[in-house]
C-alpha cells in the first residue's frame, strides 16, 4: 500500500491508539481514530508549542474537550518530542502512569488543562483565549506582539449538549475571542447511539447565534489540505471565535466504525489485526512509529524551538524598552505575588463599625487590587450583592461595545454560573492571573463541576461566595445553604473558609492568595458581624485559634462565620454563670487539620467538652465537637434575626446546650477524645 507520509502519520496515530486501549484493556478508540486527520494537521502544520519548554508564556494552547479520547492526544505528545515516551504510551491508564485514563493537567508535560467532564474543556479554552487578549491588551506595545497565541479545541457532540458549554460559548462569542478555533468531531455518534435520538438541533446555527464564525469540512476522515485551508480561514477572522465542523467516522478503519460500539471499549484482537493489515502495518507489531513519521513531527518540533527563540530574542528587546512590564510579566507567570503585598491588608478593631463579611471583602480588594494586578474578578449577575469589583475595576469587554476593553479587570459573566467557575480555570491554566468569581454560596453547586477540577488541578482559584446562611433571610430556603459547606470542606486540596469578622477576611485573603496550588471558598454574610476581640489576621493560617479564654474552662465554644460573635455573646453568660468558657474561631477546618497535634490540643483541649455553633447544616461536625448546634432541616423565609430563633441557633440555645452537654459527660465520667487518626 503506498502511503503519503502524512497519510502514514495519520494511520499511525489511529493503530497506536487502537493498541493502547486494548494494551489496557480499557478506554475509547473510536475519538482517537476519528480524529486522527484534524488532529494531525493541527499539530504538524498549525501549533506552535515548544516540547523542550512546555511553559513558553507566549505558546499556543490545545484543549482536547472531548478528554475520553486522550489516547489521541498523548500519542501527538509523544510524536512532537514532548516528555511522553513510548513506554508511557504503553502504561496508558495504568497507576502513576504519564497518560491517565482522562487528561490531567497536573500528570502529563505538555497539557493545559485536565478535561473529562464534557464541556469542561471548551469552557476552559474560552477562560484561556479571554486571558490571551487581556495579557495582548495590557502588555503588547507597537512592535512587540509579546502576546498573541492561538487556543485550539477539539471537541464533540457530548461536549456541545452540556449546558456548561453552551454558557461559555455565549460568552465567547459576546467577547468575540477571534484566537479561539474550535475542531468540531461531528460523527453523529454518543454512548447511547446516533445522535438523533437525542441532538437534532443545527450545531452550527447556534454558534453563529452566539456571534460565531463557522465553517465545515465534508470530509474529514481524508482532507488534509481542507482541514488546513478551514483552520487558515479561520485565523483570518479576528473578530469572532470561530468553530469548525469537521465531518468524521468514528472508530475509522474498524469493523465497527460508526457505531457507539467503537465509543468505549477496546477493538478486538482481529478488528486491530485488519486495520493495521488495510493501513498498510505490520499486524503483529504493536506501538509501531515508522521512523517517517518521527521525522515529519520532529521538523514540526524544530519548528516550535526556533519559534520560541524568535520571541525570546523579541521579549529581550522589549524587555530593554519595557523593562517594568517585562518584570511584571515573568513575575506573575511565574506564580509570585508582589514583595510586600500583604502590607496592603486591611486590620480592624473592635471600635470599628460591624461589617458584612462580604462588605470586609470589598474593602480588602480595593485595599489590595492596586498592589496585585493579576486578578480577574467577576460575578454571575450579582455585582452588587457580591460586592468583588473593587472601584478602579474596568469591565473586560471588546472595545467594539463601547462597554470596556480587553485590558479590564472585571467580568459581568451574566447568570452563567458553571460557565464562570470553568472559565476561571482556563484563566488560572493560562499563568499570571488569579481568577475570582462570586455568586450566593447556595449556588456555588450550581457549577460544582468546575470547582472539583479547581481542586483536582491543583489552581489558585478565589470562590467568592455570599449570602453563607439562613442569615440571608428573606430569600428563604431556595437560597439558603445547607449542605453546601459540608461538601467543599470534604472535597480533596480544595480551602473553605467562613471567616467571623473583617480581621479574619482579610487573613482569609492573605491565605488564601499564598495557596499557590489550592482553590479557596469564601463564604461570606450577607448581615453585619462585629469586629471581635482577640481576632487576628495571622491566625486564620492556623484554621482554628483561642479567640477568647477563661482560666479552667469548662466548656469549649466552637463556631465560624456570624456565629462566632454570637458564641462570644453565650461565653459571656456563662461566665456569669461560674462556667467558665472558652471561645474558639474555626474559619478553616482543613487548615486546623493540618496543624501539629500539640497545636490542636492547646486549642481543643482534651477532656473538655466542645459545642459547634453554624447555621449550616450540622454534618461533619462530629470530627470536631460533641454537641452541635446548627441546621438539622432546610431553612424559611423571614427575617434573619427570626430565622435564629426559630431555629434555636442563639446565645439562650447555645447556653442550654453548653450545660446539657457538661451535665452529660459529667454523669458520664469522662469526655471522648475527638479527632483521633489511626
Amino acid at each position: 500500500m503506498v502511503q503519503t507520509i502524512e497519510q502514514q502519520a495519520v494511520d499511525t496515530i489511529r493503530i497506536v491508539a487502537a493498541d493502547m486501549t486494548r494494551g489496557a484493556n480499557s478506554g475509547h478508540p473510536g475519538a482517537p481514530m476519528g480524529c486522527a486527520p484534524m488532529a494531525h494537521v493541527l499539530f504538524s502544520r498549525h501549533l506552535n508549542v515548544n516540547p523542550k519548554n512546555t511553559k513558553f508564556i507566549n505558546r499556543d494552547r490545545f484543549v482536547l474537550s472531548n478528554g475520553h479520547g486522550c489516547a489521541l492526544q498523548y500519542i501527538l505528545l509523544h510524536l512532537m518530542g514532548f516528555d511522553v515516551s513510548l513506554q508511557d504510551l504503553k502504561n496508558f491508564r495504568q497507576v502513576g502512569s504519564k497518560t491517565p485514563g482522562h487528561p490531567e493537567a497536573t500528570d502529563t508535560p505538555g497539557l493545559e488543562v485536565t478535561t473529562g467532564p464534557l464541556g469542561q474543556g471548551i469552557s476552559n479554552a474560552v477562560g484561556l483565549a479571554a486571558a490571551q487578549e487581556h495579557f495582548a491588551a495590557k502588555y503588547n506595545r507597537p512592535g512587540f506582539e509579546i502576546f498573541n497565541n492561538y487556543t485550539y479545541v477539539i471537541l464533540g457532540d457530548g461536549c456541545l449538549q452540556e449546558g456548561v458549554a453552551l454558557e461559555s460559548i455565549s460568552l465567547a462569542g459576546h467577547w468575540k475571542l477571534g484566537k479561539l478555533i474550535c475542531l468540531y468531531d461531528s460523527n453523529n455518534i454518543t454512548i447511547d447511539g446516533e445522535t438523533n435520538i437525542s441532538f437534532t438541533e443545527d450545531v452550527r446555527k447556534r454558534f453563529e447565534a452566539c456571534g460565531w464564525h463557522t465553517s465545515g469540512v465534508g470530509e474529514g476522515n481524508s482532507d488534509l489540505d481542507s482541514i488546513s485551508k478551514a483552520i487558515d480561514e479561520a485565523k483570518a477572522v479576528t473578530d469572532k471565535p470561530s468553530l469548525i465542523e469537521i465531518k468524521t467516522t468514528i472508530g475509522y478503519g474498524s469493523l465497527i466504525q460508526n457505531t457507539s460500539k467503537a465509543h468505549g471499549s477496546p477493538l478486538s484482537p482481529d478488528d486491530i489485526k485488519q486495520l493495521k493489515e488495510k493501513f498498510g502495518f505490520n499486524p503483529e507489531e504493536k506501538y509501531f512509529v515508522p521512523q517517517p513519521v518521527y521525522d515529519l513531527y520532529a521538523a514540526r518540533t524544530k519548528h516550535g524551538e526556533e519559534y520560541e527563540a524568535a520571541w525570546n530574542d523579541l521579549f529581550g528587546k522589549y524587555a530593554q524598552e519595557h523593562p517594568a512590564e517585562a518584570a511584571e510579566i515573568k513575575r506573575r507567570f511565574s506564580g509570585d505575588l508582589p514583595e510586600g503585598w500583604e502590607a496592603a491588608l486591611p486590620r480592624f478593631t473592635p471600635s470599628d463599625p460591624a461589617l458584612a463579611s462580604r462588605k470586609a471583602s470589598e474593602v480588602v480588594l480595593n485595599a489590595i487590587a492596586a498592589t496585585i494586578p493579576d486578578f480577574m474578578s467577576g460575578s454571575a449577575d450579582l455585582t452588587t450583592s457580591n460586592l468583588v469589583r473593587w472601584k478602579t475595576a474596568a469591565p473586560f469587554q471588546h472595545p467594539s461595545t463601547g462597554l470596556g476593553d480587553y485590558k479590564g479587570q472585571y467580568i459581568f459573566y451574566g447568570v452563567r454560573e458553571h460557565g464562570m467557575f470553568a472559565v476561571m480555570n482556563g484563566m488560572a491554566c493560562y499563568g499570571g492571573i488569579i481568577p475570582i468569581g462570586s455568586t450566593f454560596l447556595n449556588f456555588l453547586t450550581y457549577g460544582w463541576g468546575a470547582a472539583r477540577l479547581s481542586a483536582l488541578t491543583h489552581l489558585r482559584v478565589l470562590y467568592v461566595m455570599t449570602h453563607d446562611s439562613i442569615g440571608l433571610g428573606e430569600d428563604g430556603p431556595t437560597h439558603q445553604p445547607i449542605e453546601t459547606l459540608t461538601l467543599t470542606r470534604s472535597t480533596p486540596n480544595m480551602l473553605t473558609f467562613r471567616p467571623a469578622d473583617a480581621n479574619e477576611v482579610s487573613g482569609t485573603y492573605l491565605v488564601a492568595l499564598n495557596a499557590r496550588h489550592r482553590p479557596s471558598v469564601l463564604a461570606l454574610s450577607r448581615q453585619g458581624l462585629p469586629n471581635l476581640e482577640g481576632s487576628s489576621v495571622e491566625a486564620v493560617g492556623k484554621g482554628a485559634y483561642v479567640l477568647q479564654d477563661q482560666p479552667d474552662a469548662k466548656v469549649i465554644l466552637v463556631g465560624t462565620g456570624s456565629e462566632v460573635s454570637i458564641a462570644v455573646e453565650a461565653s459571656k453568660v456563662l461566665d456569669a454563670q461560674g462556667v467558665p468558657t472558652r471561645v474558639v474561631s474555626m474559619p478553616c477546618t482543613e487548615l486546623y487539620d493540618e496543624q501539629s497535634a500539640d497545636y490542636k490540643k492547646s486549642v481543643f483541649t482534651p477532656g473538655i467538652p466542645i459545642v459547634s455553633v453554624e447555621a449550616l447544616g450540622v454534618w461533619g461536625w462530629e470530627r470536631y465537637a460533641h454537641a452541635f448546634v446548627g441546621m438539622k432541616s432546610f431553612g424559611a423565609s423571614g427575617p434573619y434575626e427570626e430565622l435564629y430563633k426559630k431555629f434555636d441557633i442563639t446565645s439562650e440555645a447555645i447556653v442550654k446546650k453548653a450545660q446539657d452537654t457538661i451535665a452529660h459527660f459529667e454523669k458520664l465520667g469522662y469526655v471522648p477524645q475527638l479527632g483521633v487518626t489511626i
